[in-house]
């Protein structure tokens, strides 16, 4: 099936490589570069739609793998679809199952047609196909979905070459079996840590009838250089006038190499997860929360933050919550979290549009302080 009339993307301003834009959607514009909250399980973990709302979130991401084991894509359909069943009106971007399937599933076969794998819930077989996928997707409702890939371990260079041959078999089957013209579809760029096969799958998805283009298989493994090098290999060859998502990727310092690198949405689950380990994320680096330090400490978790934590809460009485295992502390540190993701994306955006944004990224990446470990 061909681009959906109902989304497009406009071009605002470009600094280099760096682009800030808007996709239009039937759910409401989205100003790009954007990162986007994951709700895995059509809930951003303890924050309400409201919130996010007041944060300036304007795309949420949910998981088609969660949502068709538990509640299943057809309870969803019959509460209104996504945006109804989760009270959440603006974009909504569902990802094929596929990660989840290859990452979280147990015993699975995975073979030309799809993949067959065992639930993490509760031990039942499942199949997923292209065809499967894009049923579940639409099902759902979500305004922007994806091709189901294969997301191969990074460095395998013989998984690979198979994985890749069967991500670009599926993604012509998914173009096939979409039918509602109010979803974009995104094809998927694969390929590891591999140039040639990296430069092989975006040649092929480029040329392909695709809404928007993604990059998988990244942040799972694989170096910051060798990150970067995919970027600046990959990039250059997608279409202009299309968005491009790179996906699971959300630590500051990877959304401003990745901006620079004309990446336009992102999305990942760091900042509310970190909450919820106590860790706060400033344009600075990161603050446990849970620290002595700030058991008297009257200040907010970073003064230079507008969201309604630091507006109204001090870190001795974050960190009395966490001591007193009070659920609103995962609330307060993932909205101030969230926001900080949504703050810099604002900046950077801003940077692009004032032609000062390699000034800008040098600047910030300079005076970021990089957690020894990035995932909890």
């Amino acid at each position: 099936m061909s681009m959906s009339s109902r989304f497009s993307y406009s071009l605002i301003s470009q600094d280099g490589l760096a682009r800030a834009g808007v996709y239009h959607t039937p759910h409401g514009d989205i100003p790009t570069p954007i990162f986007a909250p994951v709700g895995t399980q059509a809930t951003v973990k303890s924050v309400t739609p409201v919130q996010l709302q007041e944060l300036g979130a304007s795309l949420v991401l949910s998981n088609t793998y969660h949502l068709y084991l538990r509640p299943g894509e057809d309870l969803v359909s019959e509460m209104g679809g996504l945006h109804e069943f989760m009270q959440w009106p603006g974009p909504i971007l569902t990802d094929s199952g596929g990660f989840q399937v290859f990452s979280l599933a147990g015993i699975r076969k995975i073979d030309a047609d799809g993949a067959t794998f065992k639930s993490h819930i509760d031990g039942s077989m499942h199949r997923l196909t292209p065809e499967k996928s894009i049923d579940i997707q639409q099902k759902l409702g979500a305004d922007i979905i994806m091709a189901f890939d294969e997301c191969a371990p990074p460095n395998d260079r013989a998984y690979n070459e198979q994985a890749l041959e069967r991500t670009t078999n599926w993604a012509s089957r998914c173009l096939q079996a979409k039918n509602r013209d109010d979803q974009a579809l995104f094809g998927i760029v694969q390929g590891g840590v591999f140039e040639d096969l990296r430069i092989k799958s975006a040649e092929w998805t480029a040329r392909q009838p695709f809404d928007g283009l993604a990059i998988g298989g990244l942040s799972v493994g694989e170096s910051k250089d060798e990150m970067h090098a995919v970027l600046d290999a990959v990039c250059p060859l997608l279409p202009q006038d299309k968005p491009r998502y790179l996906m699971g990727v959300g630590t500051p310092e990877d959304l401003v190499n990745g901006i620079r690198r004309g990446i336009d949405i992102f999305d990942c689950v760091l900042p509310t997860r970190l909450a919820r380990h106590q860790s706060a994320m400033t344009l600075r680096g990161r603050v446990n929360m849970l620290n002595a330090a700030n058991a008297r400490d009257p200040r907010p978790i970073d003064e230079t933050c507008a969201c309604y934590t630091c507006q109204h809460f001090t870190r001795a009485y974050i960190r009395h919550l966490i001591s007193a295992r009070e659920m609103l502390a995962s609330t307060l540190i993932s909205i101030h979290n969230l926001y900080t993701l949504l703050r810099l994306v604002r900046l950077c955006r801003e940077a692009i549009i004032g032609n000062r944004f390699d000034t800008f990224a040098e600047d910030f990446l300079s005076q970021y302080n990089h957690p020894k470990h990035e995932k909890l």
